[in-house]
């Protein structure tokens, strides 16, 4: 996965988060929103190790995400826009009042899907292309860590990428149950009741035989 960790935040206030690895990615990136330059919209990359931390700041609102440094900037900062942009228009003015983690229980499950598709979609990459690289992400300067956070502050970055591969096959595990079981039901429903291998109400539910399902 090439986009392993992002948040939400207002200030310094998370409202919501997801690791797609067993990392402390959200330790510093909550030491980096403390050190954001200045008070308005901005668009910043910082390093450490073979990740790259990169903040979108608009309208006092932080998204950010923390990437393996192959990926480039354009991905991430498309990333970036589109969490911005669903945040705001799925929360509007609660924005402005809502206390930490607010959103998290909701909006986590859609930094997982995002996450997962800006790192694993090739579409993602071919529709920014389409659009072309947004203006702002040209001009950032990918600087190291050490910039922002002094000597004595600096965490190492941990990454267990071990958990993000168990994650996603346990997805792959689900989508696969999750299928056999709509196919199934639909078998099911063409069975005409009666029939010696499936047994059929008048209400379309069938039952399974014993070595079938599954």
């Amino acid at each position: 996965m090439a986009i392993l960790y992002a948040l939400v935040a207002r200030g310094s206030v998370l409202l919501a988060e997801f690791s797609g690895a067993s990392t402390n990615a959200s330790a510093i990136a909550r030491q980096i929103l403390d050190k954001i330059p200045g008070t308005s919209d901005t668009h910043v990359s910082y390093s450490q190790d073979r990740y790259i931390f990169h903040a979108k700041r608009t309208d006092g609102l932080t998204i950010l995400c923390m990437a393996e440094d192959n990926v480039g900037r354009r991905i991430p900062f498309a990333f970036l826009e589109d969490i911005h942009q669903r945040f705001v228009k799925t929360y509007g003015r609660a924005i402005h009042s809502a206390p930490a983690y607010a959103m998290n229980d909701e909006f986590s499950r859609v930094l997982s899907q995002q996450m997962d598709y800006y790192s694993n979609d090739p579409n993602a990459d071919r529709l920014n292309r389409l659009k072309g690289e947004m203006t702002q992400v040209r001009t950032v300067m990918i600087e190291n860590i050490d910039k922002v956070l002094d000597r004595g502050e600096r965490l190492e970055l941990l990454v267990d990428k071990t958990a993000t591969f168990q994650g996603n096959t346990l997805r792959f595990r689900r989508q696969a149950r999750r299928f056999r079981s709509t196919v199934w039901w639909r078998n099911c429903r063409l069975i005409v009741p009666g029939s010696s291998s499936r047994f059929c109400h008048g209400d379309d539910q069938c039952l399974p035989t014993p070595k079938e399902f599954f």
